[in-house]
């Protein structure tokens, strides 16, 4: 069925100079059930109504979530989908067609563009197109877990809505000096996730510096998120921005797979992609197909 209205969008990515995607909002079909259909170039990358195919996926992460897989011309990966896929959480009865077009000459990496390092660009213009918030999605998860790594930790429990309490602590170094910040959200309804799409991305200079030395991070301007060292924080649009986005990173990484949220309490001591993902994995069996459960 043919779009009847599309956004677009395009900034530098984390990758490249400029960086694009389109995102089309369909006809409602009551045959048809509800999904978001992720596109690298022209060939369909991953639908959330095809949720077993998502541990298929290949996974890395390099300062962004990269899912892969084997397409009709090469191999595919996708990019820093961790901004735009917890938008589609305010909306999980519509289908959307998200077409991120290949940042290489190859056409392998199809990459999002960063905007201003938030989800809030792309909220406020999908907004326009696909009309008021719905009620969010919800899916019950009976099990509780610890996950253990080198500097942090995760637990999940059971719980009534989606709650995240996520700390991040960086010990001082040469370069720089002790970092700690620590954020609560507490998800009943589409309002609750506003602040969190907000929160902008960042990155500590001595890091940045690395990055580029190494030849990475060659699409990152001024305008993509936070640059943070001990001598000049940029000013925050809210208290604990930096750990706000980190709520940011893990909603999208698991809205990428469905666009509902897990009814748990998760608490996340330096988690990062990494983490998410296995938290993902741990909750794929409880994932309804079709239209999650409402509250």
């Amino acid at each position: 069925m043919p779009a009847f209205k599309s956004i677009e969008f395009a900034s530098p990515s984390l990758s490249h100079p400029r960086a694009d995607v389109r995102v089309d909002v369909l006809e409602k079909d009551p045959n048809r059930a509800p999904r978001v259909c992720w596109y690298a170039g022209d060939e369909l990358f991953y639908s959330t109504d095809t949720l077993h195919c998502y541990g298929e996926l290949g996974y890395r992460v390099a300062r962004t979530a990269i899912y892969s897989k084997p397409g009709l011309h090469g191999p595919l990966a996708l990019a820093s989908t961790e901004h735009l896929a917890p938008v589609f959480l305010m909306w999980p009865n519509q289908r959307f067609d998200v077409h991120v077009a290949p940042g290489d000459a190859e056409g392998v990496l199809a990459e999002l563009p960063m905007m201003d390092g938030s989800a809030l660009p792309f909220f406020h213009a999908l907004r326009k197109v696909a009309g008021v918030p719905e009620p969010l999605c919800f899916y019950d998860v009976p099990e509780s877990f610890t996950l253990e790594f080198p500097r942090g930790r995760v637990s999940v429990s059971p719980a009534d809505c989606f709650e995240v309490e996520y700390e991040i602590t960086r010990d001082a170094t040469a370069g720089g000096a002790a970092f700690r910040s620590a954020a609560t959200l507490s998800v009943y309804s589409a309002e609750d996730l506003y602040r969190a799409f907000s929160a902008r991305t960042f990155i500590f200079e001595e890091d940045y510096a690395k990055a580029r030395a190494e030849g990475l991070l060659a699409g990152v301007d001024e305008s993509c998120g936070m640059l943070l060292d001990g001598a000049r924080q940029p000013r925050y649009r809210m208290a604990e921005e930096p750990a706000c986005h980190k709520i940011l990173d893990l909603l999208g990484d698991l809205a990428f797979a469905v666009p509902a949220l897990p009814k748990v309490r998760v608490q996340i001591l330096n988690g990062g992609h990494t983490i998410h993902h296995k938290i993902m994995e741990k909750l794929l069996p409880y994932v309804s197909t079709g239209i999650p459960q409402e509250i």
